[in-house]
């Protein structure tokens, strides 16, 4: 007996925040998605460019291989945003925040 598949409507975007608004997430889980987005992508940049393992960036990070390569995978729901900011700190960088009125 046949049965009808229901099509799936694509949508793509290309910031957090058409994600967010696309998940019908709030303005501020938007921010936080770019915030945590940004820092991962720093990471990445940063592991590669230094050319390190995943070992020895949890030993300068002083936390696990496996959260590492969470991390390295932009696997990063289980990890906080402090974790995120300590691994880029010990990687030789820090975050430079700026506020601006909300849209």
């Amino acid at each position: 007996m046949p049965y009808s598949m229901k099509k799936s409507k694509v949508i793509v975007t290309r910031t957090p925040s058409e994600l967010a608004r696309a998940l019908g997430l709030t303005p501020a889980d938007g921010a936080e998605i770019e915030l945590r987005s940004a820092l991962n992508s720093k990471i990445v940049e940063a592991v590669r460019r230094k050319n390190l393992t995943h070992a020895q960036v949890a030993g300068l990070a002083r936390t696990s291989r496996t959260r590492i390569t969470a991390i390295l995978n932009r696997n990063t729901k289980a990890v906080s945003t402090d974790l995120l900011l300590r691994v880029l700190y010990s990687l030789g960088y820090t975050a430079k925040i700026t506020f601006k009125g909300a849209a």
